[in-house]
């Protein structure tokens, strides 16, 4: 190798040290960022009880892209801030509500394409790529489903578990799935602590209802022996 030939490949070896050096540095906030968030995220989630809550999509398939930064997911090397949680279903299958609360917001435009929002005291749930559009009617919208059914109004109350509309095609996305984005204090949560949060202590009620449930019966087993025994 000539000397000119060294000397272009220790300067195109230095330029591709610096461009890595520099990327990482670029990339150090955004890490930051989404672990004080999923630090925030997992003290909000544990703290707040959700025994009546309700897992927002039936016939759930997969969890197909989680929250925080992620590359683009319509392609190319950019990278984007995913505000909420991807869950598949079959497209037409029915999204329920979270958490009982009242209608803030129906959309059909943008990204998330026909969606809602919904506003549960300090804590706000978006539902995205929903089927259905928006309409209108003295002044006030709707997001109507004509095929499933539904029609929800904004600052109608819903509670936890209703049926709220049918996992769609609309809006920026790739297949048929529900965008469930969570907010706390207008801060971004991460649905997946919640959903583990939920779990955790659905079970362990139903754990403590069936150890109830024993002791019940223990209990009315001793005094029909009682009664039989002549105390």
């Amino acid at each position: 190798m000539t000397k000119w030939r060294q000397r272009v490949a220790i300067r195109i070896g230095l330029f591709l040290v610096g461009l890595i050096i520099v990327s990482s540095v670029a990339l150090l906030p955004r890490l930051e960022i989404v672990t004080a968030q999923q630090v925030k995220s997992n003290r909000v989630a544990t703290a707040n009880s959700w025994q009546s809550a309700s897992f927002p999509v039936e016939n759930f398939q997969a969890y197909t892209s989680p929250f925080g930064y992620r590359r683009s997911a319509t392609g190319g090397s950019n990278v984007e801030f995913h505000s909420g949680l991807d869950i598949a279903a079959p497209q037409g299958s029915y999204i329920r509500s979270w958490w009982g609360g009242v209608v803030s917001k129906v959309s059909d435009s943008g990204g998330c394409g026909t969606h809602i929002v919904i506003k549960s005291g300090e804590w706000e749930h978006t539902y995205c790529h929903m089927a259905g559009q928006v309409e209108s009617a003295s002044g006030r919208s709707y997001m109507i489903d004509r095929a499933g059914g539904i029609q929800l109004w904004e600052g109608q109350q819903v509670p936890a578990g209703t049926r709220i509309g049918r996992v769609g095609m609309s809006g920026r996305t790739t297949g048929p799935h529900l965008h469930w984005g969570l907010k706390y204090s207008n801060n971004y949560v991460d649905p997946a602590l919640v959903l583990r949060a939920m779990f955790s202590q659905q079970v362990a009620t139903r754990s403590n209802r069936t150890i109830n449930s024993r002791q019940r019966q223990v209990t009315i087993e001793e005094s029909k022996f009682i009664r039989n025994a002549g105390y």
